[in-house]
This record gives structure tokens, C-alpha cells and sequence, in this order.
């Protein structure tokens, strides 16, 4: 059974609402009729009725079967309560009333943005047409960080193949997606930001290992010191906030997975080869990593997963299937 066959029970018991923006796409109105069907949420779809009509006779079936409604967010009338909302977040950097009108109601990403920032859904996917970039762009200017956190980031649900020597069937993995060259503070929003999500859709007590090409002092160097700084700053950050999850590092990527090894060079550390969050140094490092982990081992990569924002908004690769979409609304739904 695949990690995403465990969530669905959960999603589904957890009656949310997600918004998908990009109603003209027919992988989108598959996406949401299965969503609705299976009952894994309340899908809110939006698009003009020329956008929903051209991509339901693509998709070869249309929303009114599983009793949906787009929404057309160029005419709602949600549209004085979403601008109001985006102005009083937007005016202290020169936004004006009228502009945040324009903004809801020509801009897609940001009408279901601030749908999610009034808790109108619990969550946001979207970016099987729009990039990253706009992606994260809605989110922050409607969305915002979560508290104590600065900095949104992403993971990836590595569901492999063959557990490792732990047991762990499933691992994350961030930041592979979002960060290029993140500092040792930066590196430590992304630690926590990845711990809420094991623990949110895992289940577990996180076990993070932040790695490098060193284990406790075996080399020396000013990108080990990033790593080690980071590793002993999120210690200290958990221990304040009363976070429950070890943190160990730096260390090796064997010393993190494999317990025979985690024995030997980490003898007085608290991971020993039984880390279920790998803490990338920078996202080359993790970028890289993950792909050969999927394409050589064998595992299922789900994501990028974006976290570290005040409520759960996801983003799509352009290539995605509708069954990729309805994964990710899964996992946005546990994330709320």
C-alpha cells in the first residue's frame, strides 16, 4: 500500500474544502469530479463558463454530474469581500482599493488565495498552468508565512521502493524544490517547517538529520560550519517551542540511514542511522538527490509539497496528471 493509499481515509474524514483556480484545464475538472466522487473533499473550481464548458468536453465529463458549480471569480460576489480582504494585507506596500479589485478579479491565483486566507477553503492547488513563480508569489502576498516561521520552502514524500535499514518505508526530503542557497538561519525555517509536515502527514515523531559531507568535525570546511550552525539553531528553536522531534547533525547521508554506520560515526549523537527527514544543505544538493533516488531505487517522489505558509496552497508540476492533482489535494488536506 503507497503512503498517498494510507492519507486518502484521512483526507476524506477530514471534510475540507480546496480550491482549484484553474478551472480551464481538463485535467483540473478530472481531478475535482474524482475528488468529489471518492468524497476526499468539497472542490471549489474556478473558471468562466466558457473556460469550465471547453475543459469538460475535453475532459469527457463535466462538474454538474458529482453536483458542482464553477465559480466564475470575474463576477462573484465574493469579489467586494476577497478585494477588501487583499487591500488591507496589500496597502501598506502601496496598494490601492481599486487595485485590489482588479487584482481578485483578473488574477485567478489570487481570488483562491484570499478564498483560503478567509477560510472560504482550507487550501489551495493550482500550477498545472500557472508557474511557480506566480505560485508563490498569490500565496505570499494573500497567504503569508506561518508564525515563527519567515521562510516557505518544500519537501518531497519519498515513498520508497524498500524501507531503509531503520524500517522507514517513507521519508522527506527538503528543500528540493524552492531555495537555491539557503543561510544556516534559512535552513532552520525549513527544518521546522518540514518537521510539522512529518509529523501532519506521517504521523510519527520526526527524526531530522541535517547533511553534509561531514560527520560531527570528520572534515572541515565553511559549508560543513553552515550545516552544523543550522543543525545546533534548530535544536535550540525546538527546545524554546517545545517541538517533539530529534535533530541531529551534521552528518553524512549513510550515517543518517543506515544504523550500522550512524553507530560508528555518530557514536554520541542522537540519530544513529534512523533519520525520517533528510535536511539538505542547499537545493542542488536535494534536487539532485531525490531524482536519483526515483529514478534508481525506484521510489515514488510526491511534490514539491510547499510548506512553511500560514494555510496549505500547493503547487502542481505543468506536466501533472489529473490523478497527480488528486494527490496533492490529498495531501493539502491533511497539511490544514
Amino acid at each position: 500500500m503507497s503512503i498517498l493509499d494510507t492519507m486518502i481515509p484521512r483526507a476524506q474524514a477530514a471534510h475540507k474544502t480546496i480550491v482549484l483556480p484553474e478551472g480551464m484545464d481538463p485535467r483540473v475538472i478530472l481531478a475535482a469530479v474524482k475528488a468529489a466522487q471518492t468524497q476526499l473533499c468539497k472542490p471549489v473550481v474556478l473558471g468562466t463558463a466558457q473556460e469550465i464548458a471547453a475543459a469538460e468536453a475535453q475532459a469527457g465529463v463535466t462538474l454538474a454530474s458529482v453536483g458542482l458549480t464553477a465559480v466564475d471569480y470575474t463576477a462573484s460576489d465574493l469579489l467586494p469581500t476577497l478585494a477588501s480582504a487583499l487591500y488591507g494585507k496589500r496597502k501598506a506596500k502601496g496598494m490601492t482599493e481599486e487595485e485590489a479589485l482588479t487584482t481578485v478579479k483578473s488574477k485567478r491565483l489570487y481570488f483562491g488565495n484570499m478564498m483560503v486566507a478567509l477560510d472560504l477553503a482550507q487550501g489551495m492547488v493550482a500550477g498545472s498552468i500557472a508557474s511557480t513563480g506566480d505560485m508563490l508569489r498569490s500565496a505570499f502576498h494573500c497567504v503569508g508565512t506561518a508564525k515563527g516561521i519567515k521562510l516557505a520552502s518544500s519537501m518531497f514524500i519519498m515513498d520508497l521502493q524498500r524501507p531503509t535499514a531503520s524500517g522507514d518505508h517513507v521519508l522527506l526530503f527538503a528543500d528540493c524544490a524552492v531555495n537555491p542557497c539557503p543561510t544556516a538561519e534559512e535552513m532552520v525555517d525549513i527544518a521546522h517547517a518540514t518537521a510539522i509536515s512529518y509529523k501532519n502527514l506521517i504521523g510519527k515523531q520526526p527524526k531530522l538529520a541535517f547533511l553534509s559531507f561531514s560527520t560531527k568535525g570528520s572534515a572541515s570546511h565553511e559549508l560543513v560550519d553552515k550545516v552544523r550552525l543550522a543543525a545546533e539553531l534548530t535544536q535550540k528553536r525546538f527546545a524554546e517551542q517545545g517541538v517533539d522531534a530529534i535533530v541531529d547533525g551534521e552528518m553524512q547521508a549513510d550515517a543518517a540511514i543506515v544504523p550500522a554506520v550512524g553507530a560508528a560515526k555518530n557514536k554520541n549523537g542522537v540519530i544513529k542511522g534512523d533519520a525520517n527527514v533528510l535536511i539538505f544543505p542547499d537545493l542542488q544538493a536535494g534536487n539532485i538527490c531525490y531524482k536519483l533516488v526515483e529514478r534508481l531505487a525506484g521510489a515514488t517522489a510526491l511534490g514539491p509539497i510547499i510548506q512553511g505558509l500560514a494555510k496549505p496552497v500547493n503547487d502542481l508540476s505543468r506536466g501533472c496528471s489529473a490523478d497527480d492533482i488528486y494527490g496533492t489535494i490529498c495531501i493539502t488536506i491533511l497539511q490544514s
